[in-house]
């Protein structure tokens, strides 16, 4: 009887999936879309190939902090190789021109940079922690081998994570088009909203619960030697590590926060009841909006490198007053020659 049960709730589920137009929304999308991540496209990979360029042009060596932002730049910079198909794929109406290989590579990347996003966010919220909390103990952790070390294992969890998207097709076709990475294109199992639920309280509550500790942590230490009035070079270093872990919680929560709750919501309520084809359609485009959001993350990492390092914020400014130099002395050397030349 529950096999019957179970049965015929699968194919109400896919019966409403295929009856109902979630794409109701997309006039709006196919332009709007585009511009966004085409912007989030060039300022990325400004952004990011600026830090990998002061980086190879670095002449100190690493400490715990520049390796997990090094590791954070370059998740953003193979995420940002998937934007151009994304772009297209919007421009085109929702229909995927490249095949569903490049589609499940594009939903590799997407993920992957997500959650190696996360994980390596936490690591640096930790790594300050530690840092400032506990100057004297446990700075083993803050070596350059053990960091190395927890750089492979954020990058050997989210492969395991997020390789099964491999040998999962996550193109559909629908009337004349081929969608690429929409939610119910992985809709396959009554378990998926276990799955999910779990996969977003392991992946971002408990990174998020990390991360909102080291931020108080290190806050109370800063008003106990507010107390003291003690203002020491210790203390200054206090105030920046936690102005950076200020920053990572800001872009955590704007990026993150909006897609992992969208998720949750609808799971709970699809575990309560079948969704309606217009909570369908409202889902769909809760989600275009709260991922595009996450993709901005990409665009905000360079800003967490700019502040937590000083040589690369030197190497930046110094950067930018040789590029402003240089514009007006070839303006002024144009501006003569045509004077010469009347």
């Amino acid at each position: 009887l529950s096999d019957r049960v179970l049965l015929c709730q699968s194919t109400e589920v896919s019966s409403n999936y295929s009856t109902c137009d979630v794409f109701v929304y997309q006039k709006a999308a196919v332009v709007l879309f585009p511009i966004f991540y085409s912007v989030v496209f060039t300022i990325s990979v400004c952004g990011n190939s600026l830090v990998l360029y002061v980086i190879c042009q670095r002449k100190q060596k690493f400490n715990s902090t520049s390796i997990y932002l090094v590791n954070l730049a370059l998740s953003d910079a193979l995420f940002t190789l998937a934007l151009p198909g994304r772009i297209t794929y919007y421009i085109r109406h929702f229909d995927w021109p490249f095949g569903d290989l490049i589609c499940r590579l594009t939903t590799l990347l997407f993920f992957a940079n997500t959650y190696a996003g996360i994980g390596f966010m936490t690591c640096i919220s930790l790594d300050r922690y530690l840092a400032m909390v506990h100057p004297n103990r446990l700075q083993s952790l803050r070596s350059t081998k053990v960091v190395r070390r927890v750089c492979c294992l954020v990058w050997l969890i989210v492969f395991v994570e997020t390789v099964p998207l491999l040998f999962r097709s996550t193109l559909h076709i629908r009337e004349d088009k081929r969608t690429c990475m929409e939610y119910l294109n992985l809709e396959g199992s009554r378990f998926t909203p276990y799955l999910l639920i779990l996969a977003c309280t392991v992946s971002f509550c408990c990174p998020l619960t990390i991360i909102l500790g080291c931020y108080a942590k290190i806050n109370l230490l800063l008003r106990d030697a507010a107390k003291q009035n003690s203002i020491t070079g210790r203390t200054k270093r206090n105030h920046r590590a936690n102005k950076i872990i200020l920053l990572i919680l800001i872009t955590f929560v704007l990026c993150f926060s909006p897609y992992h709750v969208n998720i949750i919501q609808f799971m709970l309520r699809k575990l309560h009841h079948e969704p309606t084809c217009e909570e369908l359609r409202a889902f769909k485009m809760s989600l275009q909006i709260t991922v595009s959001l996450m993709n901005i993350n990409c665009c905000l990492d360079p800003v967490i490198y700019f502040f937590a390092i000083k040589t690369y914020k030197r190497r930046v400014m110094s950067l930018f007053k040789d590029y402003v130099c240089n514009s007006v002395t070839t303006s002024k050397m144009i501006a003569e020659n045509s004077n010469s030349n009347t």
